[in-house]
C-alpha cells in the first residue's frame, strides 16, 4: 500500500506573481488515497474562500503553519491528467530559466489538460471448438435462423469480428448476437480503442538503403546512444541529402534497445510527409501530437505514449513534453526554424529545453538542418555540439542551378510584371511544355499589403494599433484588416486625411501571384498554400497530396512550402520577392532571408531532372542572397558571425528583452525608466550593456502600449539574475497595472 500524507503543497491556478508559490493545505482522510503529486485539486483560496483549482507540487507530513490555520482540500479532479514528476521538474526549470509564473510553466509542459472519454470497441469471437459450432449450425437450418448461421460461418473464417461490422455490414441484429451469446456460442468483449488520423500511407519499403556517407553518420550517432551523457549533435546536411533517413536509422537503434524517441518538426505542414515516412519504417508504433488534433485524439496520443504503446512521438514544439518513461533520443528537424520559439510566456526555445531534458534523461539530442541557426553552428564551432555533415544529395540528384535576377533592371527594360523574363521562360519550358512542376515562394499572406492615398500619402492605420491595415480583396474593394488585433473596416472611398478618392492598395501576396499566374498561363493548374487556405484540419494533406499526385502544375505559397517537402517532379523554384524579409528591424534579418531562400531553392531538382532556381530581388548584391544562390552556408556563416561579433548580438553575446505593457503610455514609460535606474544601480558591471527604455517596433497593439529595456551580457546566468531582480522589483513595488514579460535572445521583433 502506498504511503499517505497529511499535507499538500499546492500551486494555485492563477497566473499572477503574487500567488506564484505553493500554499499548504490539509488532506482530509477521505482524499488521502486520491491526492498525489501532479494531481489537479480544488481548494478554498483567499479571504472569501473562493474555490480555485491548483496542482499538487509536493506532499509532506510536516505542517508549515498551525494545523488549525490550514484549510482543507475540497476535492480531486478525477478527469484531469496528472502532472508527472518529470514534467514538474521541467516546469520548474522553465519557470527559473524564462520567467513568468509556475502555473504558466505547468500549463505549457502539460500537453493534455483534461481527460476525454475513452473509446471502446466491441468484438465478437467464437467460444469452444469448431466441431461444436458446426453441430450448432446443423441444428438451426430453419429460414428464420439465417442470420445466426451467417454470423457463425463468418466467425469460422476469422478469429474476431467487430460488432459494428456485424450489425452495419452483415445486417445482424443485436438480438441475434444476444441469443448466440446466451447459447454459449460467442462472446462479445470490449477493448480500449484509440482515435487515429486519416493519413494515406504509401507502400514505401520499410527501410531505404543509405548512402555510404549517410551510413557513416548514422553509425557515429548510434555509438553515442550507448553513452551515459552524450554530447548534443548537429547534423548539417544540404537540401536533399537524406537527413530524415539518418534520423530513422538512429531512432531504430534506440527503439531496438528499448528506448523511445521524440521527433520535433517546425510546423503542422510537415506532419503529412513526415508521418508517412515514419509509418513506413515503424508502423503503428508512431504517434503524433499537434494543436489541430481533436481533444480526444490528443488525449489518446498522450495515453499511448504514457503507457509505452508507441516508440516515436512526432509533432511541433509541444511534443517535446511527451511523458516517455525511457527517453533515448530527441530529434529536432529544421532546427533553425523560428517556430521552435514560443511567442507567449514563458518564452521558451524548444532547442534549449531539449538540451535540458536530454541531459537530465541521458538521451541523445540531434539537431538537423540544411541551414543551421547561427547559434547552433556557433556552438558546434566552440565544441559544445558535435558536428556531422552530409555534403551530397541522395542518389543521383544534384543541387539546382540558381540565378539572381535584378528586378530594377527588369523594370528599366520594360518588364512591369511581378515575374522576371527568366522565370516566365522557365515556367513555359518546364511546366507547360515538359509537364514538370514549379514552386513559387513569397513571404506574404493573401493580399497582405497596405492602402494609401496617392495625393497625400496617408496610409490607413488601425485605430488600436500602430500598424497599417492590410487589404483583403482586389482593386478598390474588399476589407481592411489588422493582423494584430483583428479590427476590420471596409475599403475607404475617400482618404481620412485629405478626402481624396485616390485610394489604392500596395499588394504583393500569394493570392495575387496565383491570380497573375492564371491570367498569364490559362491552362496552368495552380494551387495556393498559405495561412488562409489551410485553416481546416485536413487542408495541409489535401493540398500537398494533390500536388504530389501531379494534380497541379505550380504550387504558390508562403514559407510553409519551402520546409522539408520532397516533390521529385519539381524542377523550377522561384523566390518571387526574395528580399522582403531583409527589411525587418531585426538583427536576424539576413539569417532569416538566407535560410528561406536556401530552403526554397532546395525544393527543385530532387528527381532525375536538374533543377533551376530564380531569385528575384531589388538587392542582388546582398550577401544573404549571393551565398544562398551558391548554397554556401559556411561562407554565409563567416560573414554573418563577423557582423554579430561587431554588434555584440547573439550568439556572441546574450540579449535579454524586458518588456512592459500597459494601457497608460506615461505610466509605462515612468515604470520602465524607474526599473532601468534600479538596474543601473544594482547590476551594472564591465561588459554589461543596458539600453532603453524604448518603444517597441509596434508601440501600441489593441490599445496597449509596449516599451522595452534591453540587457546584453556574455554570461546567461547573470541575465537570469537580472530577470529575477526585475520580478522582485515589481513584487516589492506592488506594480499591478503594468505587465512585465521577458524574452531571452529574442527571435522576433518586439
Amino acid at each position: 500500500m502506498s504511503e499517505t500524507f497529511l499535507y499538500a503543497n499546492i500551486i494555485i491556478d492563477i497566473a499572477h506573481e503574487k500567488v506564484d508559490r505553493p500554499f499548504q493545505y490539509k488532506i482530509p482522510p477521505v482524499l488521502r488515497e486520491k491526492v498525489a503529486e501532479g494531481k489537479k485539486v480544488y481548494v478554498p483560496f483567499g479571504a472569501g474562500n473562493k474555490i480555485r483549482s491548483g496542482y499538487v507540487v509536493s506532499l509532506t507530513n510536516d505542517n508549515e503553519y498551525a494545523v488549525d490555520k490550514l484549510k482543507e482540500i475540497q476535492s480531486v479532479d478525477e478527469n484531469a491528467i496528472g502532472a508527472e514528476e518529470k514534467l514538474m521538474l521541467t516546469a520548474a526549470y522553465m519557470r527559473h530559466r524564462y520567467g513568468g509564473t509556475m502555473i504558466q510553466s505547468l500549463q505549457t509542459v502539460l500537453p493534455i489538460k483534461q481527460k476525454v472519454r475513452q473509446l471502446e470497441k466491441k468484438a465478437i469471437r467464437l467460444i469452444g471448438d469448431e466441431d461444436r459450432v458446426r453441430e450448432y449450425i446443423a441444428r438451426i437450418q430453419a429460414p428464420r435462423f439465417a442470420n445466426r448461421r451467417k454470423i457463425l460461418i463468418e466467425l469460422l473464417e476469422i478469429d474476431e469480428l467487430p460488432v459494428e461490422i456485424a450489425t452495419e455490414k452483415l445486417g445482424i441484429s443485436k438480438g441475434v448476437l444476444k441469443t448466440l451469446e446466451k447459447d454459449g456460442m460467442i462472446e462479445i468483449r470490449s477493448m480500449r480503442a484509440f482515435r487515429g488520423f486519416s493519413i494515406k500511407t504509401s507502400t514505401a519499403p520499410l527501410k531505404n538503403p543509405l548512402s555510404p556517407q549517410q551510413q557513416a553518420v548514422a553509425d557515429e550517432l548510434i555509438k553515442k546512444l550507448e553513452e551515459d551523457a552524450p554530447k548534443p549533435s548537429l547534423l548539417h546536411g544540404i537540401t536533399g541529402s537524406g537527413k530524415t533517413e539518418v534520423y530513422m536509422e538512429v531512432i531504430a537503434a534506440a527503439v531496438a534497445s528499448g528506448k523511445q524517441a521524440i521527433v520535433l518538426i517546425p510546423e503542422i505542414a510537415l506532419t503529412f510527409q513526415t508521418l508517412k515516412r515514419f509509418y513506413a519504417r515503424f508502423g503503428k508504433r508512431v504517434a503524433i501530437m499537434h494543436s489541430r488534433l481533436s481533444a480526444g485524439e490528443r488525449f489518446d496520443q498522450y495515453t499511448l505514449a504514457k503507457e509505452g504503446k508507441v516508440d516515436v512521438m512526432i509533432g511541433p514544439r509541444s511534443a517535446l513534453f511527451t511523458p516517455f518513461a525511457n527517453l533515448g533520443m530527441i530529434v529536432i528537424d529544421e532546427e533553425h526554424e523560428g517556430s521552435y520559439k514560443s511567442e507567449s510566456m514563458p518564452r521558451y526555445h524548444a532547442v534549449e529545453m531539449a538540451e535540458y531534458i536530454a541531459k537530465r534523461e541521458g538521451a541523445l539530442l540531434l539537431l538537423g538542418s540544411a541551414t543551421p541557426s547561427i547559434t547552433s553552428y556557433y556552438k558546434a564551432q566552440k565544441g559544445n555540439y558535435d558536428l556531422h555533415k552530409l555534403n551530397n544529395r541522395f542518389g543521383e540528384a544534384t543541387l539546382p542551378t540558381a540565378q539572381i535576377i535584378d528586378m530594377r533592371q527588369e523594370l528599366k527594360e520594360g518588364n512591369k510584371s511581378v515575374f522576371s523574363r527568366k522565370l516566365k521562360a522557365l515556367l513555359t519550358e518546364r511546366v507547360l511544355t515538359k509537364r514538370q512542376q514549379a514552386m513559387l515562394f513569397i513571404n506574404r499572406r493573401g493580399y497582405a499589403g497596405f492602402v494609401s492615398c496617392r495625393d497625400c500619402g496617408e496610409a490607413v492605420k488601425c485605430p488600436h494599433c500602430e500598424v497599417s491595415l492590410s487589404q483583403h480583396g482586389s482593386g478598390q474593394t474588399g476589407t481592411l484588416v489588422c493582423h494584430y488585433c483583428g479590427y476590420e473596416e471596409e475599403f475607404p472611398r475617400r482618404c481620412p486625411k485629405c478626402s481624396s478618392e485616390k485610394m489604392y492598395g500596395m499588394r504583393a501576396g500569394t493570392e495575387q501571384i496565383a491570380e497573375q499566374l492564371c491570367k498569364l498561363y490559362p491552362s496552368m493548374r495552380v494551387l495556393r498554400m498559405d495561412a488562409d487556405t489551410t485553416k481546416k484540419k485536413d487542408d495541409y494533406e489535401e493540398i500537398l497530396g494533390s500536388f504530389a499526385a501531379h494534380e497541379a502544375d505550380t504550387l504558390v505559397g508562403t514559407q510553409m512550402i519551402v520546409k522539408g517537402h520532397d516533390f521529385p517532379g519539381v524542377t523550377v523554384a522561384g523566390a518571387v520577392m526574395a528580399d522582403l524579409s531583409l527589411f525587418s528591424a531585426d538583427y536576424r534579418a539576413a539569417e532569416r532571408t538566407f535560410n528561406l531562400i536556401t530552403q526554397a531553392a532546395g525544393r527543385a531538382g530532387r528527381g532525375e531532372e536538374k533543377g533551376e532556381v530564380v531569385i528575384q530581388t531589388y538587392q542582388p548584391e546582398h550577401y544573404a542572397l549571393t551565398f544562398a544562390a551558391k548554397q554556401d552556408y559556411e561562407g554565409f556563416y563567416e560573414e554573418e558571425i563577423s557582423y554579430r561579433t561587431l554588434g555584440a548580438y547573439p550568439p556572441v553575446m546574450h540579449l535579454l528583452s524586458l518588456q512592459l505593457f500597459g494601457k497608460n503610455e506615461d505610466e509605462v514609460v515612468a515604470v520602465a525608466t524607474a526599473l532601468k535606474d534600479e538596474l543601473e544601480k544594482s547590476i551594472l558591471r564591465p561588459g554589461l550593456y543596458l539600453m532603453g527604455p524604448t518603444p517597441a517596433n509596434i508601440k501600441k497593439i489593441n490599445d496597449v502600449y509596449r516599451y522595452g529595456i534591453y540587457v546584453k551580457y556574455a554570461d546567461l546566468d547573470e541575465l537570469i539574475c537580472v530577470k529575477d531582480f526585475a520580478e522582485q522589483y515589481f513584487e516589492k513595488k506592488e506594480i499591478s497595472s503594468i505587465r512585465l514579460q521577458f524574452d531571452f535572445d529574442p527571435m522576433n521583433g518586439f
